[in-house]
């Protein structure tokens, strides 16, 4: 079981690298202030290029899992989305030790590239459709200190690959 207090983000980058480049994709990986909001986020970083993502681990009434990735500034209608994604009641936050237990990081490093560790797959990858075609979409890279920036291409291939592929909605 992997806890929050046990997670080497270090070692999970590296190790996230690794697959990357097995799959054939090379991204940019630069620094990113730490910051504890969007807005923070956002006055921080300058001018670093491309699309930036909040990263959200949701779970419904029956316990199931919908990890949802959209474009920063969007607004998710959490008492609307579970409409469009086929969940099974209304959806609100899963706890931190399962996001730990599962992608192996925290509130804060959440990243749809943590999604290599759900082999199972137990968690369905929900991408808000304003995402879908940008030239640049940045994540965190298992750790809130850096941005890697990956082509929709390379992201479809990624999620695809882990056995996620993603469900494009409408986020509100």
């Amino acid at each position: 079981m992997t806890d929050t207090a046990t997670i080497d983000e270090t070692a999970e980058r590296e190790a996230l690298l690794t697959y990357l480049a097995g799959i054939g994709i090379v991204a940019p990986i630069v620094p990113y202030p730490a910051h504890t909001s969007i807005d923070e986020g956002k006055r921080l970083r300058g001018d670093l290029p491309g699309v930036f993502t909040k990263n959200l681990l949701l779970k419904d009434k029956k316990g199931n899992l919908f990890f949802v990735t959209a474009h920063e500034d969007t607004e998710i209608d959490l008492k609307t989305l579970h409409t469009r994604i086929d969940a099974r009641g209304r959806l609100g936050f899963a706890a931190a030790h399962v996001m730990a237990e599962l992608l192996h990081v925290t509130p804060g490093t959440a990243t749809p590239l943590a999604l290599r560790h759900d082999t199972a797959p137990q968690i369905a990858l929900v991408v808000d459709e304003r995402l879908e075609g940008a030239a640049q979409v940045n994540f965190h890279p298992m750790t809130h200190t850096e941005s890697i920036g990956l082509t929709w291409k390379g992201f479809r291939t990624f999620a695809d690959t882990t056995g996620h592929p993603p469900l494009l909605t409408t986020m509100n």
